[in-house]
Order: structure tokens, then C-alpha cells, then sequence
């Protein structure tokens, strides 16, 4: 009876250690990985058009610390507009104006 059951306990603990390997990477994946960084894809220059509320959304993007001169609207004016300010560190601040409301995106 004790073999019977040092051997299911053995048996228990041998196969616990296949949970523990680590699993082997995806060659896929990195594949994927290296076919995107090899991609040339061209970056599209939208013009710099004012807005409506073109001051508004670069008084809001003072207030997100922000400095930025000219926010451009990126969509066509309407009712809801987006607009895009460069900011002075390099980051990229977006408003959603609607109805002359703006808000951060």
C-alpha cells in the first residue's frame, strides 16, 4: 500500500514541472514584429488651417502645461471640429471641439 502510494505521489509531482517551464516564444510574433519595422510608410502633412475655435483650444492646451503657438484644425468645419496644437516639448495635444465646446482628447 505504501508503494502504491509513493508512486502516485511521484507520479503527482513529476508532472507539476511542466507548469513551470517557460513557454516557448511565437516565431510569429516576432516575425510580425520586424515585417512593421521594415515598413516605409510615409507620414501624410495635413495644412495648417485656422478654426473657429483655433484660441480656445490653445488657451485650453496652456492649461494641460502645453505651450504650444497655433492650434490647426484637422477636420472640416462644422459643428463637432478636431484641432491639433505642437507642443514646444514635442508631444501632440488634441481637442474635440463641439458646438464651440472643446475638450482634451
Amino acid at each position: 500500500m505504501r508503494t502504491l502510494l509513493a508512486l502516485m505521489v511521484a507520479a503527482a509531482l513529476s508532472g507539476c514541472a511542466m507548469f513551470n517551464s517557460p513557454m516557448p516564444a511565437a516565431p510569429v510574433a516576432a516575425a510580425s514584429v520586424k515585417a512593421a519595422q521594415s515598413v516605409n510608410v510615409p507620414v501624410e502633412r495635413v495644412p495648417y488651417r485656422v478654426g473657429v475655435s483655433s484660441v480656445t483650444v490653445e488657451q485650453l492646451a496652456r492649461q494641460h502645461a502645453c505651450s504650444g503657438q497655433g492650434a490647426g484644425l484637422i477636420t472640416e468645419p462644422g459643428p463637432v471640429e478636431v484641432y491639433r496644437l505642437q507642443c514646444s516639448d514635442g508631444k501632440v495635444f488634441m481637442a474635440r471641439c463641439e458646438l464651440r465646446q472643446c475638450r482634451k482628447m
